[in-house]
This record gives C-alpha cells, structure tokens and sequence, in this order.
C-alpha cells in the first residue's frame, strides 16, 4: 500500500478534465487524488505526494481572480507536471511570460518535440495532441528550455530537468492525444518514481479500510438500486462491516422491467446482506404526477428518495451513514470540483440533495471513480456479471426517459419497449460495445397505420452511445437490419407506440440520457 501512501496529486484549477487526468495515472497503476488549486503548501505536505499535476483551467493567469496556486509548491522539491494552464501557470509565477495567442489553438495539432526528454522517452515525433487554449508562452521562465513546439505554439512543451519540472500547452488526458498515455507513464515512474502496485484490487483494499475506520461500530443504510454503482457500493461496505450494513431497496414504479426481482435474487441469494424493500410506487407518481420539467422531476424523485430513507431508517432503529453509489460523473455534472466554473448540467438525486437536517452521515465509497474503474471493482468483490456488466441507469430510473408527463401506462409502455432493445442488442452479440442503450418516450403522438386500421400513439427515440467515462459521447453504428428488426418488435409488440426514431446526437452537444 506505500504507491497509495505516496499519490500523485492533481491540483484543480477549475477544469473539466482534472478527473480525466487522475484517472490517467491510476491507468498507469499509480494512486491520485484531486484537490482544490487552493491547497496549501502544509497540506500538501502531509498528503507526502511523490508528484504534483497542475490541471488544465478555463481562466487566463491574467485575469482578475485567476486561479493561482500556494507559490510555495514549487520549493517542495517534488516533479511537477503543467498541463495547459497549469504550463502557463510556470511561466507567469516563475519569470516567464504569458500572452494572448495572435491565433487560437483549438483542436488537433503536430507536436514535435526534442531528444532526449524523459517526459517524451518512447513518444514519435511527430505526434498528434489535442489543443484548446488561447493564451500561450511567449517568454521562458528562468531554468526552463522549449522541448516541443507546434505550428502556433514554440513553447508546446517546456522542462526544467534539475527540478523536474515540466509542462505541455496541449492535453495529454484526452482521447485525441493518443499518445498521451506514454506521457503519463513516463511522468509517473520515470521522474515521479513511482511503483505500478495500485489497482482496483489495492483501491477495494484501502476502500474496505477507511469504511471501517469511519464506520467503526456504528450502522450503514444503503440505498439500493440493483445497477452497477449502488451494487458494488454495497458489496464493499458489507466486505468491510457485515451485518452492520442493511440495504433498502425502493421499488419506485421507475425501474426496468423485472428489475426488484433480479435485486432481490442477487443481494439475498447470493450475498446474504440484510435487504428491506419498499414498494413505494404509488408515492413516487403520485408526487410526480403532471410535472414534465426535467429538473423538476429530477429534485422530486431525490427529495422523495430521502424521505423515504429516513423513514427506513427510523423503522430500522437508528442508523448512523446513509450510503450511496455516486461517481463522478455524477458529481461533475452537478457542480464543478472547484466549486466554480463549471456549469451545472442536470442534477443528480444523489448529488447535493441531500437535506440539512438529515439525520445520517453521507458514505460515497465510489464517488472518485469512473464507471469502467467500478466495474472492474465489483470483479474484484465477485458480483455476478449480469450485475457488473450492465448498462448505467440513472438514479431517477424511467421518470427521465419518460418525456413529458410521467403516468403508470406510459412507464409500462416505455418498460415493454426498452426490454425489447436490450434484448435484440444481446442477441446481436453488441451489448457489450455499447456504453448505455436505453429508449425514450417522447411527448408526442403520431398518426400510423396497424393492423389496416389508423392509429395515434406514442412514439419512442433509441439511444445507444459509446464512451470510455460518459463525460463525451458518440452514437452507436448499428447494422440497418438490426434497427429495422427492434422497429418492427416494439411496433408489433408494444400495443402504444407506433413510430421509432434512432438518436445519432454525440455528447457534447447533447447529454446522454435526453433529461
């Protein structure tokens, strides 16, 4: 466990991607964490990071109230890694200078870089990056050399090898670097010195840990939904306290067909763990019925949740955590990690919902991962794969893929539907290359033709993606003869709709899920 103690630590300086960017060390088998550009410098010592990233950042370091970092960082002796602003961030604090870029740089650009460079062992040259700034160094600070250049950019990479300390004006976390892994690898082991002993396996080993330092004797609620992110939730808090954990699992008239009878197999049958269900169907439409507003359906499908929970909680005895399978994903979109710049999407029910006078104590386990990272967990704590592997469903379930008015009938509608698709995507062997497939009823009705007879029913949307973190996404290619073949199905077989639409929006623009 000494490669945990020692993380890499990526100070946030309001971007994005700083997620994107611990996740790439952990994708070198090196642990970190993310804190707030405001650290200070005693902090950061007592976290004893074996290296610093300076994240990326939407702010210019000219700007007034730009985010700068504890100068004293750069006296700890540690390497530090710039990236985009955080390069930007080493020439205005440490002698150089910043400008305002007479073009702006955004998207894939040729990087060239100098030999030899540690940062760039093992990279071609040139190589494909990934650009988005506007402002660039002009001036080099004191110690520093140009490594790498691009067309607009003669400083796209600079380095102070005596101090270790080294920077790129592009991202190398993002997709379109596709060398940019190698970067990291080489900044992790090779200037940070770091081991590649953490895994999933040594995250649940210190996840199981710190549970049970936090928990010690005391009584976990967790709230159950049967995907992937509250399943491993509760199998690594049972892993660590047992019998103290109980799960409620709510049937909310919102989930997937057969959805409670599969939860209850799994978590009784196979787990053992201590489950109360509640079938609060009625109590969710009824508190939803005639809102159509997204957000809106969003916070009462959350504030119904709690209230529940707490009710649980009061018949249980008392309890004193109330655990949830947050990620990030759900967590970035809901406020940005800094607490500034970025903007709210869509709240998530378990994401800053939760009451002041709440009476438990919030365990999120899971809240600094990614989904592939929990899935990979959930193996390592046994859950079956028709648990592990299955799609993400949102905390609210159907209430937001029902469009419009949500209402039993609709929902039945739209559960006959969406087990149609999963079914013919599972027969086509394609399950498992789609990131999320899911069907939206929409709020409008169209004239058809069924049976010789006129008709005026629902019309459904399908959505399948492909992603590796659900913070961008791309439709799905599906074969036409496949489409043609779930068409037919769910116009022949769900009595309520008839016309199919196939959803070919990429995130961004669009969100994932239509709500």
């Amino acid at each position: 466990m000494e490669g945990i103690r020692r993380p890499v630590v990526v100070l946030d300086f309001g971007a994005q991607y700083s997620k994107l960017i611990a996740r790439r060390v952990r994708e070198a088998h090196a642990y970190s964490v993310i804190v707030p550009y405001t650290i200070t410098v005693e902090a950061l010592r007592e976290m004893t990071p074996s290296g610093l990233i300076l994240s990326g950042g939407p702010a210019s370091v000219h700007q007034a109230g730009a985010p700068h970092p504890d100068p004293g960082i750069f006296n700890l002796g540690l390497p530090i890694l710039g990236i985009c602003y955080g390069t930007q961030l080493f020439a205005h604090l440490l002698g150089g200078k910043v400008a305002r870029a007479d073009r702006r740089e955004y998207g894939i650009a040729r990087f060239e870089h100098a030999s030899p460079c540690p940062l760039f062992e093992g990279l071609s040259s040139p190589t494909q990056v990934w650009m988005s700034h506007g402002d660039r160094v002009e001036v080099l600070p004191h110690g520093f050399t140009a490594v790498g250049h691009t067309d607009n950019s003669p400083y796209a990479a600079i380095a102070d090898d005596e101090r270790h300390f080294y920077g790129v004006q592009f991202h190398p976390e993002v997709v379109h670097t596709p060398e940019g892994m190698r970067i990291f690898e080489n900044f992790v082991h090779k200037i940070c010195g770091c081991g590649d002993s953490w895994t999933m396996g040594s995250f649940g080993e210190m996840a199981v840990q710190e549970i049970r330092e936090r928990v010690g004797e005391k009584k976990v609620l967790c709230a159950l939904s049967g995907g992937v992110d509250s399943s491993v939730a509760a199998a690594l808090i049972h892993r660590a306290v047992g019998d103290q954990l109980t799960c409620v699992f709510v049937d909310n008239g919102l989930l997937r067909k057969n959805e409670a009878q599969l939860v209850r197999r799994v978590f009784q049958e196979h787990f053992h763990i201590n489950l109360v269900c509640v079938d609060a169907e009625e109590r969710f439409l009824g508190a939803l019925a005639g809102v159509t507003d997204p957000e809106q359906k969003r916070k009462i499908i959350g504030g119904v949740f709690i209230d529940v929970f707490e009710e649980e909680a009061r018949k249980l005895g008392h309890m004193d955590f109330l655990a949830q399978g947050t990620l990030y994903p759900d967590v970035i979109e809901s406020l940005s990690a800094t607490g500034g710049p970025s903007a709210t999407i869509k709240s998530h029910h378990n994401v800053g919902g939760l009451p002041e006078e709440m009476r438990m104590e919030l365990l999120e386990p899971l809240r600094e991962l990614f989904k592939d990272e929990v899935r990979a967990l959930g193996r390592e704590l046994g859950l079956p794969d028709e648990i592990v592997s299955r799609h993400p469903f949102p905390g609210p379930g159907l209430g937001v893929r029902c469009i419009g008015a949500i209402t039993r009938e609709r929902l039945d509608t739209l559960r006959e539907a969406d087990a149609i698709f999963v079914e013919e995507i599972r027969n086509a062997g394609v399950y498992n290359d789609i990131w999320q497939a899911l069907v939206c009823l929409l709020p409008v009705r169209s004239v058809g033709v069924q049976g010789d007879e006129r008709t005026y029913e629902e019309v459904c949307s399908l959505r399948a993606v492909t992603s590796s973190d659900a913070m961008t996404a791309d439709w799905y290619p599906f074969e036409p003869q496949l489409l043609r073949r779930i068409a037919n199905r769910i116009c022949n077989e769900v009595a309520r709709i008839n016309r199919v639409l196939y959803d070919i929006t990429s995130k961004p623009p669009g969100t994932i899920e239509w709500e």
